[in-house]
């Protein structure tokens, strides 16, 4: 009969990452950025030139 058990441990799980990991991602930090800029630009638009 074949052994089928493996001698080896299982691989440990990656631990879950949290909201400040999420937002440490460059592609995130650009997009919210490019946001933050628009708003930027409305409200200048909206104070001094309306």
């Amino acid at each position: 009969m074949v052994d089928t058990t493996r001698g080896e441990a299982p691989a440990p799980e990656e631990e879950p990452h949290g909201c400040l990991f999420a937002l440490s991602q460059p592609p995130l930090m650009i997009f919210l950025t490019v946001i933050g800029v628009l708003l930027l630009m409305a409200a200048v638009h909206d104070l001094f030139l309306l």
